[in-house]
């Protein structure tokens, strides 16, 4: 497969890991939009949130990101999750991807 987050998922390119399971697998953005930018898959391809077959991956990505927020010191101050899905939302990478963001103030709109 050509996906670039299967080749992280299966260390054939290297990337600054964070926390890895059996199922999910968390890694620091090359390109950080905040202090703490992480990006948190399946390690089982998924394209996007609309081929998802189960909850199940969406509540170990989701307690994942629990996880991480804490031990990041993310989770008191407060932090946002973002999931894009297709080009026109902007998903670069077409497998299933949250970005878990946070150690600065975050506004709404984005920007």
């Amino acid at each position: 497969m050509d996906c670039i987050f299967c080749k992280i998922i299966n260390k054939q390119i290297p990337s600054d890991i964070v926390y890895e399971d059996d199922k999910v697998l968390a890694f620091n953005d090359i390109s950080p939009q905040s202090p703490v930018h992480i990006l948190v898959i399946p390690k089982a391809h998924v394209q996007g949130i609309a081929e998802l077959a189960d909850m199940e991956t969406v509540k170990d990505l989701f307690a994942v990101m629990k996880k991480v927020a804490i031990e990041k010191g993310i989770d008191k101050t407060g932090y946002r999750v973002v999931v894009n899905h297709g080009k026109n939302a902007g998903q670069a990478v077409p497998h299933l991807h949250f970005h878990l963001l946070g150690g600065r103030l975050l506004k709404w709109p984005p920007g």
